[in-house]
């Protein structure tokens, strides 16, 4: 019964025009992000996206799935490795990945955020990609995250 409780919280919840204002942003910060990366010469498996996620292919720039998600972790950003159609990678390695704005939205991030997000993970990957990829520009790195966090945190009025 639980389940069938949670769900229609869930529903009741989703009828609201806050959840729909906060999807529609979750929307245009997807397409945000997605529509920079193509701007760098990043292909998008579907060729853009219409929802609140989407896989950047990355054989064109060398790189894996695998060493983009844990150098970006290293970073504080946080990206799914992901094969991508017909990919030549096992699943463990990954040819893509995959980037979702949900988070980033409820932390009321909008647009201008998505410049800052993209610049930072395309900073990540044209590193590995030049083999330049170093502590301290991880460290560099992170520190921004952190910043940006900062400045939209999950919980205003919570003091830890």
């Amino acid at each position: 019964m639980h389940i069938i409780a949670a769900k229609a919280i869930c529903f009741k919840n989703a009828m609201t025009e806050e959840f729909k204002a906060y999807i529609e942003q979750v929307v245009k910060n997807s397409k945000r992000l997605a529509k920079i990366f193509m701007e760098e010469n990043y292909r998008i498996v579907s060729g853009g996206t219409d929802n609140h996620l989407f896989t950047i292919d990355l054989r064109n720039k060398n790189l894996t799935g695998k060493d983009a998600e844990g150098a970006l972790y290293r970073a504080g950003i946080i990206v799914n490795k992901n094969t991508i159609p017909y990919d030549p990678q096992p699943p463990y390695v990954a040819s893509g990945i995959r980037i979702g704005t949900p988070s980033v939205t409820t932390r009321g991030m909008k647009e201008k955020e998505m410049d800052k997000i993209a610049g930072m993970i395309m900073r990540i990957l044209k590193a590995i990609e030049k083999g330049e990829l170093n502590e301290n520009l991880i460290n560099d790195t992170k520190k921004e995250v952190y910043e940006l966090c900062e400045e939209f945190p999950i919980y205003e009025d919570i003091e830890i």
